[in-house]
């Protein structure tokens, strides 16, 4: 087990300074050793054997179980080598990939009553857990970093800002939030704006949660949540807001969702459609994230998107892409995760603790090595619904400061 280990990862490892030593206690390394050392070890063979055979799965599956462990460095560090390499797969793991590619389809069939459920794994966890390591306004979608020195929440800040300029929102318009999460945004465009937000999810406990915020804030005539599907919203709506949630919608339900979004959406409507996209065309969700972090996942290439777009009627007006965006802003979860990992250990246990720091470091490196990046398209259903220049952003997002700064709805905005 020893040699073949060795020969594989060597094969593989070809940048970076890395060194395992198995469960018998051989140690080699790999890589070219640039960089940082980071040193790991197996403590089983069967540990081995499965990184052999399924190295996406089992990783992350041995590292939970406690099994491979890093003696130095951190397993963010690791896994920036092996995210790193010239082959983004090892050879004797691209079988596993087209197998995978074959069934995604199945695997991302995501009617009503499968979407709840996927929701339900991953979004109605312990609310406690994500006041570990989100923002103040628990955003769990990628942060907008105008500034190398901006902290966690200016970088939030600014997302909901730029997000409600791009809305280009009039006081008084009916505002959809598709997604909405502990209704931040909402809540946001609410008060800064005077729109009249709806916003829709399918997690109970973030359902509870916004209202309780809304109430907290005096917006419940403003702002109204609700445990419903996309697909079953009336309308109409004046904007639609789409932030972290195209990700669960799965390639085959594109054609319904952005219809929907079109039925949604009045003649004069804006949409902004904030998801986490892939730079080298479709692929396939890491089978470690979908069967314990995001079942029925997928992060889409812009080529899957654009045609269900077309198909919808909707035009595109701008199209925006957030490169390195969100590896800041998972390193900053991460960061403060760790920080306060022993509480996560008491609310589950180590191996779910170890679980989240997985991923959250092989996020961040999907980012940061990988072909990983956000997208925000802007659409309507017709020419001449928002400025031919995107000058109007600054001046949007100057009212906008204003209206933060006075938490009041700004008296002017562009297009009034």
């Amino acid at each position: 087990m020893d040699r073949l280990l060795r020969y594989f990862l060597q094969q593989f490892i070809r940048r970076g300074a890395m060194t395992f030593t198995t469960a018998r206690g051989a140690k080699f390394s790999c890589g070219d050793g640039t960089g940082e050392p980071v040193s790991v070890r197996f403590l089983t063979t069967d540990a081995e054997r499965r990184v052999l055979l399924n190295p996406e799965l089992a990783l992350g599956e041995v590292y939970m179980e406690g099994t491979f462990v890093v003696e130095h460095g951190s397993i963010a560090d690791a896994l920036a080598i092996l995210m790193d390499q010239p082959e983004i797969l090892p050879r004797f793991a691209k079988l596993q990939w087209w197998l995978r590619y074959l069934v995604r389809h199945i695997r991302q069939f995501n009617p009503r009553r499968r979407s709840k459920d996927n929701v339900a794994h991953h979004y109605d966890l312990d609310g406690r857990l994500y006041s570990l390591f989100l923002d103040s306004d628990k955003q769990y979608s990628c942060g907008y970093f105008e500034k190398p020195e901006a902290t966690l929440d200016d970088a939030q800040l600014a997302k909901k800002r730029h997000i409600a300029a791009k809305l280009l929102i009039r006081r008084g318009d009916k505002v959809l939030d598709i997604g909405s999460g502990w209704g931040g945004l909402g809540l946001y465009l609410a008060e800064m704006t005077g729109a009249n937000v709806t916003g829709v999810t399918l997690s109970t406990e973030q359902l509870q949660a916004s209202n309780a915020r809304a109430a907290e804030k005096d917006l419940t005539q403003s702002a109204k949540f609700f445990l419903e599907d996309y697909r079953d919203i009336p309308g109409p709506y004046d904007r639609i807001a789409s932030v972290g949630m195209f990700e669960h919608v799965g390639v085959d339900f594109y054609d319904t969702y952005f219809k929907r979004c079109a039925e949604l959406l009045t003649d004069d409507g804006v949409m902004l459609l904030h998801s986490i996209g892939r730079s080298d065309g479709p692929d396939v969700t890491n089978p470690w994230i979908a069967k314990y972090i995001f079942p029925g996942g997928y992060i889409p290439a812009l080529s899957e998107v654009m045609p269900a777009i077309e198909r919808a009627g909707l035009l595109v007006c701008d199209i925006e892409i957030l490169r390195l965006h969100y590896a800041e802003t998972l390193k900053a979860w991460r960061e403060r995760f760790m920080a306060r990992r022993e509480e996560a250990v008491r609310l589950y246990d180590e191996r779910f603790a170890l679980m989240w720091e997985f991923y959250l470091a092989c996020s961040e490196m999907s980012f940061r090595k990988q072909n990983l990046m956000n997208f925000q398209i802007q659409l309507t259903k017709r020419q001449g619904v928002v400025p031919m220049t995107r000058d109007y952003l600054v001046r949007e997002e100057a009212n906008l400061r204003g209206a933060e700064r006075g938490k009041r709805p700004r008296l002017q905005i562009a297009g009034e």
